[in-house]
C-alpha cells in the first residue's frame, strides 16, 4: 500500500498525509532500538514527515530520531521540530541544540511551540523575540520553513496570524488539534482551518486520537478518527506511534481513506456528540501524559525558565480543561488570563 502525499501549503513540498509523532519515540516504554525501527520502517514504507520538539522527553526524542536518520535516511525525511524559547537568545540556543541532537545541518520546518496565551505572539515578534532567531537561522541555512503550534484556543491561533501579518510575515505551516471532538466546541476546524486555507498555509493536524482518550469513549474507532482528520484539508495528520502494530494501523488507514460525504461526516459527529456534551474525556490542551510531565517540571530559584519567557510561562500548567468546561471560556476571559 502506498502512502498518499499532499502539498504543504505555500511551500510546495510533498509530505506524507500521515506523520510520525516524536513524543512517543522517547517514552520509557519504547526502547531505543524500537524507536529507530519505527522511524526507519515508516520512512521505508512511504511516510516522510517526522514530528519532534526540543523539549520532548528532555531531548531524548530528538536524539533518537537523529540516530535513526543516519545511513542515508535523512534524505528520505521531511524533518520538523519545535522550540519553546520566546527570546531571540533562547530560541537560537534551543535550535542549535536540536540541530546537534538530530545530527543534521538543516531542519526542514521549525515551529514556535505552544502558542497558548494572547501575549505569546507579541513576545515572539518582539525585536529581541524568538522569531528573529528563526529568520536569522533560515538565512544561515539552518532551517527551511517556519510555523507555529498550539492546542489551547483557536482565538490565540488567529491572533498569532494577525500579529504575523502586522509584521509582514506569513507562516509556512500551522499545527493544531483536529479530531472528531474538536468539531463540537470552540473549534480549530471551524475557526482556524478556513483562514489557513485562504492564506495557503500548510495545515498540520495533531491529537487525532487525543492519546487514546477519544477511543476510551467507545463510540469511534482509531481508523475512523484518522479518516476524519484526513478528510479535513490537512497537509499532514501527525499521530503518536509507540509500536510497530500502531505504525501498521496508521499506514493502513491512509491508503484506505476516501473523501467522506456530508452524510458520513454527519453520522460520525452524531455518534460523538453525547460524549462531547457530557465532558467525560479531555480531547485537547494539556491532556496527554507527556504534556503533563513536561508542564509539571519546575525550575525553582530562576526568574527565567527554559523557554526564556519568565514566570508567566507557568500559565501552561492551567490549560488542562475538560471538554464541557472549555466551552464556557470566552475570548475576553482568556485574554485576561495571567498567572
Amino acid at each position: 500500500m502506498s502512502i498518499p502525499h499532499r502539498t504543504l501549503g505555500r511551500t510546495g513540498q510533498s509530505v506524507s498525509a500521515i506523520g510520525v509523532g516524536g513524543w512517543h519515540l522517547g517514552l520509557p516504554v519504547v526502547s531505543e532500538s524500537l524507536s529507530l525501527t519505527i522511524v526507519r520502517s515508516a520512512l521505508d514504507r512511504g511516510i516522510n514527515f517526522l514530528d519532534n520538539s526540543w523539549d520532548y522527553n528532555d531531548g531524548l526524542s530528538e536524539t533518537r530520531v537523529g540516530k535513526a536518520l543516519q545511513d542515508g535516511y535523512r534524505q528520505k525525511a521531511f524533518l520538523m521540530t519545535k522550540i519553546d524559547g520566546r527570546s531571540k537568545a533562547e530560541a537560537a540556543k534551543q535550535l542549535d541544540q536540536s540541530l546537534k541532537r538530530l545530527q543534521t545541518d538543516c531542519i526542514d520546518l521549525v515551529q514556535h511551540h505552544e502558542i497558548i496565551r494572547f501575549d505569546d505572539p507579541h513576545r515572539i515578534f518582539d525585536a529581541d523575540g524568538a522569531h528573529a532567531a528563526l529568520v536569522d537561522a533560515r538565512q544561515a541555512g539552518k532551517l527551511r520553513f517556519i510555523g507555529f503550534t498550539g492546542h489551547k484556543d483557536p482565538h490565540v491561533h488567529l491572533h498569532m496570524l494577525d500579529v504575523a501579518r502586522d509584521h509582514g510575515f506569513t507562516f509556512d505551516a500551522v499545527q493544531m488539534p483536529l479530531n472528531v471532538m474538536d468539531a463540537h466546541y470552540r473549534s480549530f476546524e471551524r475557526m482556524v482551518v478556513p483562514e489557513l486555507v485562504r492564506q495557503n498555509i500548510g495545515i498540520l493536524g495533531m491529537k487525532s486520537l487525543a492519546n487514546g482518550y477519544i477511543l476510551q469513549s467507545g463510540v469511534v474507532s482509531a481508523v475512523e478518527c484518522l479518516h476524519y482528520a484526513l478528510h479535513l484539508p490537512t497537509s499532514v495528520v501527525i499521530t503518536g506511534i509507540d509500536s510497530l502494530s500502531v505504525l501498521d494501523q496508521a499506514i493502513e488507514a491512509a491508503p484506505t481513506f476516501r473523501p467522506m460525504t456530508d452524510e458520513e461526516v454527519g453520522r460520525l459527529l452524531a455518534k460523538t456528540t453525547p460524549v462531547a456534551r457530557r465532558g467525560e474525556r479531555r480531547f485537547r490542551a494539556v491532556q496527554d501524559v507527556g504534556d503533563l510531565r513536561r508542564h509539571r517540571r519546575t525550575r525553582s530559584g530562576s526568574a527565567t525558565n527554559a523557554t526564556g519567557c519568565g514566570s508567566s510561562c507557568r500559565s501552561k500548567t492551567v490549560v488542562s480543561v475538560k471538554f464541557g468546561e472549555f466551552r464556557e471560556f470566552s475570548a475576553d476571559r482568556l485574554k485576561g488570563q495571567t498567572r
